[in-house]
């Protein structure tokens, strides 16, 4: 039986039972991909095509109904190691790809900028180099996508972002899974994010029109996205028939949609900017007065740590959020990522609709 949840609100149908989720996940279309990331990097959602997008949901689905609801133990990385460079600080991102990387039989070596030299006793390209020699892929989590890039050139291994200032896509894949799992389907449905124009908002531009969702995005004057990463958005929004508009009227933003989404205001290195952020983003917090503009069915989507200004308690913690959820889903792909990345394997269960 596939779900369809858009007219069930309930706490119950918004924290689906293992025996729903493994219901779930057999539906669909008969397992078969002509899809192999194997030794791709993943830097951007830019750069991966819809299909290959779906693949990695997929794979995520798998690995969680076949581990977390079957009990499976699958060694899929046994004998291979991950560099994890931390910049930032972290608590989803690294916990998710430790367990997750050891779960499946693998390596996981947690580096920050204490433990090596990135960029300033040792280059890039050095680091690089030797990193490639001792293990089988990078997570990195920086400041700049530049940095990134510059891995990506001089590794011989899979590099992958862990965040940086333009881009969030291992967020977007688990916020992806957790709507595929929640409605059912997301071609059809309707994004509103209302925030900062970010990394998070910017790996949304560069991938939700691939499955035919919608975008309306509300930001302060002065606070939305790069415009060169508007008019790729623009790009795919014609390539695939959806709508895409930006607002500074989170109102207008939220009118008929199905997900609302934020984020932090105030990100990691934008501190001393806090007063004037602040003061621009007074009215944009989500609360159920953002829902009533919103679909009957809306829910609410954060990739964490969250601030009550941002979003007020009474849609934090209701039936509506997803957002624990959504935690948890970084788990699932992005040992979907390092799967797909690092091996041949192929999904066991049916492929889900996209």
């Amino acid at each position: 039986m596939l779900f369809n949840l858009r007219n069930l609100l309930t706490a119950a149908t918004l924290r689906k039972s293992s025996k729903q989720l493994v219901q779930h996940f057999r539906s669909g279309q008969p397992t078969q991909t002509s899809v192999n990331l194997k030794g791709r990097d993943l830097l951007t959602l830019q750069n991966y095509t819809a299909e290959e997008i779906k693949y990695l949901l997929w794979t995520a689905s798998d690995l969680k109904q076949r581990i977390k609801y079957k009990g499976e133990y699958l060694p899929l990385l046994q004998g291979k190691s991950l560099a994890m460079i931390f910049e930032k600080r972290s608590t989803r991102t690294r916990l998710s790809t430790e367990t997750g990387f050891a779960l499946l039989g693998g390596h996981p070596c947690f580096l920050t900028t204490q433990d090596i030299h990135l960029g300033i006793n040792e280059s890039l390209t050095d680091t690089a180099r030797v990193l490639s020699s001792m293990t089988n892929a990078v997570l990195a989590r920086v400041y700049k996508q530049s940095d990134l890039d510059l891995l990506a050139k001089e590794a011989s291994i899979p590099i992958v972002n862990g965040l940086s200032d333009s881009y969030h896509p291992i967020q977007i894949l688990a916020d992806y899974l957790t709507l595929q799992e929640h409605y059912g389907c997301l071609k059809g449905l309707t994004i509103s994010w209302i925030g900062d124009g970010n990394n998070v908002l910017n790996s949304i531009m560069m991938s939700a029109a691939k499955f035919g969702m919608h975008l309306h995005v509300a930001t302060p004057k002065g606070f939305g996205p790069d415009p060169n990463i508007i008019k790729v958005a623009e790009e795919y929004s014609k390539e695939y028939g959806t709508k895409l508009f930006f607002t500074t009227d989170p109102l207008e933003a939220a009118s008929g949609a199905n997900v609302l989404v934020t984020d932090t205001w105030i990100s990691m290195g934008q501190e001393e900017e806090k007063a004037e952020r602040m003061k621009a983003f007074q009215g944009y917090q989500i609360t159920m007065q953002t829902g009533k503009a919103a679909a009957s069915d809306w829910t609410f989507l954060h990739c964490l740590p969250r601030k009550p200004q941002e979003v007020d308690d009474e849609v934090f913690y209701s039936p509506r959020s997803l957002v624990f959820q959504e935690a948890e889903n970084r788990k699932w792909t992005i040992m979907a990522v390092m799967v797909s990345l690092l091996t041949d394997y192929s999904p066991q269960l049916q492929k889900p609709t996209f």
